[in-house]
């Protein structure tokens, strides 16, 4: 066999594997849930945040937040994960949906109503949108507190 045609099997093979993973992940989450973890529109540290967190949740993955204020209100919203697909949809969905928000009321968002703007989650998997509301939460709470901010 040349090396084109090793290299050509292996890619054939590397195109089957990624055809199943995809088959797979079809099969156990919705639509959007697969679009914001295939492609996150706010994945990435940012410079300088006015508030960040990083949690570390009860599967071992680990979220982190930052984010940029206007005032109260959230500007920019990014996050940081070395979870699965449920964490990096539930951390771009959360940060796309915080953006504009005040603090206020990014603080009230509950894992419930991220699994909903994600058209649900598998139960084994709802702990990655606690994760993502815990680590706003405590970005939040950080920012109040070193400000000595009151909430509302």
């Amino acid at each position: 066999m040349t090396e084109q045609e090793e290299t050509d099997k292996l890619d054939r093979l590397v195109a089957d594997l990624q055809r199943e993973i995809d088959q797979e992940e079809e099969a156990l989450y919705s639509a959007t849930v697969l679009q914001q973890a295939r492609n996150p529109t706010n994945l990435g540290c940012m410079d300088a945040p006015d508030a960040h967190a990083v949690v570390t949740g009860s599967c071992g993955d680990t979220m982190a937040i930052y984010l940029r204020l206007r005032g109260s209100a959230i500007q920019e919203a990014t996050f940081m994960t070395d979870g699965c697909c449920s964490s990096l949809a539930c951390g771009n969905m959360l940060t796309n949906m915080v953006q504009g928000m005040s603090l206020e009321e990014a603080s009230e968002i509950d894992p419930e109503d991220l699994v909903r703007a994600l058209d649900g989650l598998p139960e084994e998997n709802a702990h990655c949108a606690a994760l993502a509301v815990n680590t706003l939460r405590q970005a939040i709470s950080r920012y109040q507190q070193e400000r000595r901010i009151e909430p509302d």
